[in-house]
């Protein structure tokens, strides 16, 4: 069967209508969330540099570094999680489901043990390992104590937040998450005033997360009757995670090594202070791109779901729709990225990091051709045909970690970035497309139309716009700069307008809704 996206000539049914209802509302949150999360880090970034001074801001970002490979001993199972429990939910297998969770929590718990005692041999061997200066070290080793405790006993924690994901409640999750992100910088900002050092700042970075788990498993005991003991531990369940799981383990080894590495090859072979510079072109990255998670971690459950009931139509909606909602946010911000980046540094932490502006342009190019295919990764997740992905995803990343190491001896920072950049577009352009499209069986050439031109057409506009604003206006200060991307926003929103209105069914009815409502106020007069 071949997919034609096209408008939709009859109206939404009111099941359909409500999952677009969910969606949006789930969507929402997530945007929330992430403008709050990429607004904290964005004013506070600059605001922890200067008060810690390079050394000490690069060992910050080095430290979390390190305990985020800690990660790599989800060994998939959160992804598992988040399918089972849609699935279940679904079909109504409330055992199942109750063994999934109780399972899982046992499995991590295990793994936290694991991790509490790596920890403190990876506090011993810090300073052989890695350029820290002298003064420095003896708290990074308390660093790695605090903050690999913390991330140890996340893990049993976040088995709520993989429920909470696969039951679709991302409004709770992000409200909680909002919560702790501001009182995380309200505390971290009264730390830094009272002349507290870089100890007390990664003690309050690692404990808001661990309330927030709390919050999470008390909203899951409140929402679904789950029960909890040693007899729902067992051996079918168990394999049945881990067959799902192991795929996913393996690209969570990938991503690591394609986004993760780079602090620690840096942090080897260069210093502290080049990871600073490094990391102010990546965050920026980073943070634009943001809201793309809080859209990407919908499409999981709802392949789940489709794919549970057997509705492979609606299942390839979600990939060429669920694509072409990335690509609309992906190209403006992109654009937004490369015009105003320069300027967006000197506003931001001063124009001495002026140079991380190379940065920034080279891991711009990848990303954008990585995220603008969010769907398609997460549908591979929700379907459990993520295998191929992973043995590519992990390739990529051992190509990764080689080009950065051997490229970084002649040129830097920028020969690591250089060494990022190449394997993630390859794999974005000769691998992702073609393989989910032949997966679900929808042409290539109508994937790429459906997704992708509407928005290389909205997006196209901003590019002469923001130019002659800047060359027209040049910004000194965020204000300013604020006001230049505003009103790029402002040429593309109505794009977007026009687009919700004309062509989505929704935005139809809403359009004829309005219609009615003026042709009645008008006769009324």
């Amino acid at each position: 069967m071949r997919l034609r996206c096209r408008r939709a000539a009859s109206p939404l049914g009111k099941g359909e209508m409500n999952l677009k209802v969910k969606a949006l509302r789930n969507v929402g949150s997530n945007w929330f969330g992430a403008a709050v999360t990429t607004a904290v880090g964005f004013f506070l970034s600059p605001f922890i540099l200067h008060r810690l001074g390079d050394d000490a801001f690069g060992l910050w970002i080095l430290i979390f570094s390190l305990t985020g490979y800690y990660g790599i001993f989800d060994f998939g199972i959160r992804s598992s999680i988040v399918k089972y429990v849609a699935e279940f939910e679904a079909t109504g297998d409330r055992d199942r489901l109750t063994r999934i969770v109780n399972v899982s929590i046992f499995s991590f718990g295990c793994v936290a043990l694991v991790l509490m005692a790596a920890t403190g041999v990876c506090s011993l061997y810090l300073g052989s390992i890695f350029r820290v200066p002298p003064g420095f070290l003896h708290t990074a080793r308390l660093l790695v104590l605090v903050a690999g405790t913390a991330v140890a006993l996340g893990f049993p924690l976040s088995v709520f937040t993989g429920v909470l994901e696969g039951l679709q409640q991302f409004h709770f999750i992000n409200l909680a998450q909002v919560l702790s992100t501001l009182l995380r910088a309200l505390l971290i900002v009264l730390a830094l005033r009272h002349g507290l050092g870089l100890l007390s700042i990664v003690f309050i970075t690692v404990a808001l997360p661990l309330l927030s788990y709390l919050a999470y498993a008390w909203r899951v005991t409140r929402t679904m009757p789950l029960s909890f003991g040693a007899r729902y531990v067992d051996g079918p369940t168990f394999r049945q995670i881990f067959h799902y799981s192991s795929s996913s383990f393996v690209s969570q080894i990938a991503y690591r090594l394609r986004f993760q590495t780079d602090a620690v090859i840096i942090g080897a072979m260069l210093s502290a202070s080049a990871i600073t510079y490094f990391s102010i072109g990546s965050k920026l990255v980073t943070y634009a791109f943001m809201p793309l998670a809080g859209l990407g971690q919908i499409f999981t459950p709802m392949a789940s779901h489709f794919d549970a009931t057997g509705d492979r139509e609606r299942l390839r909606k979600l990939f060429v729709q669920g694509n072409r909602a990335c690509a609309l946010l992906v190209f403006p911000i992109s654009i937004l990225l490369l015009v105003l980046g320069k300027s967006l540094i000197d506003v931001w932490v001063g124009a001495r990091y002026e140079s991380s502006y190379v940065i920034l342009v080279i891991l711009v190019i990848p990303n954008v051709l990585f995220l603008m295919q969010g769907s398609s990764r997460q549908v591979l997740y929700g379907i459990g045909r993520h295998r191929a992905l992973a043995i590519v995803n992990v390739t990529e990343g051992v190509v990764n970690v080689v080009m950065s190491i051997v490229l970084i001896r002649y040129w830097g920072i920028v020969g690591d970035a250089i060494g990022t950049a190449i394997p993630l577009t390859c794999s974005a352009i000769f691998f992702l497309p073609l393989y989910v499209c032949r997966l679900l069986d929808v042409r290539l050439k109508d994937f790429l139309r459906d997704a992708y031109l509407l928005p290389l057409a909205l997006s196209a506009p901003l590019v002469p716009v923001l130019l002659f604003i800047q060359r027209l206006l040049p910004a000194h200060n965020l204000v300013e700069l604020a006001a230049q991307a505003t009103a790029g926003g402002a040429v593309y929103g109505l794009g977007l307008l026009w687009l919700f209105l004309t062509r989505e069914p929704m935005g139809a009815e809403w359009r004829i809704r309005f219609r009615h409502y003026a042709q009645q106020a008008f006769r009324r007069s």
